[in-house]
């Protein structure tokens, strides 16, 4: 895994998304965010559960801290899928 600051990924944007590897991008030293490359490459079972980890626990924080409830992120995710699918079928 490559890791960059949010500054290095913004300069070397071109290089580092034609890479094979996941980049790990971060902001003053804390994850920002990652980039996976294209379906082709394949990461190792033990960094997806890793990744799936720490992405579950970071997304479970946030709520927490937001004081989202279960039904309104879901009732927001449902009405972002439905605006996608109108935007893509030109409606």
């Amino acid at each position: 895994m490559i890791v960059s600051t949010v500054r290095e990924f913004r300069d070397n944007a071109t290089g580092l998304l034609k890479s094979k590897e996941p980049v790990l991008i971060t902001r003053r030293g804390k994850m920002a965010g990652v980039f996976f490359p294209s379906p082709e490459g394949t990461l190792p079972l033990e960094m997806k559960r890793d990744l799936f980890e720490r992405l579950s626990l970071e997304i479970s924080r946030r709520i927490k801290k937001g004081g989202g409830k279960e039904e309104e992120i879901l009732a927001d995710f449902e009405s972002w899928r439905k605006r996608r699918r109108e935007t893509r079928s030109g409606r």
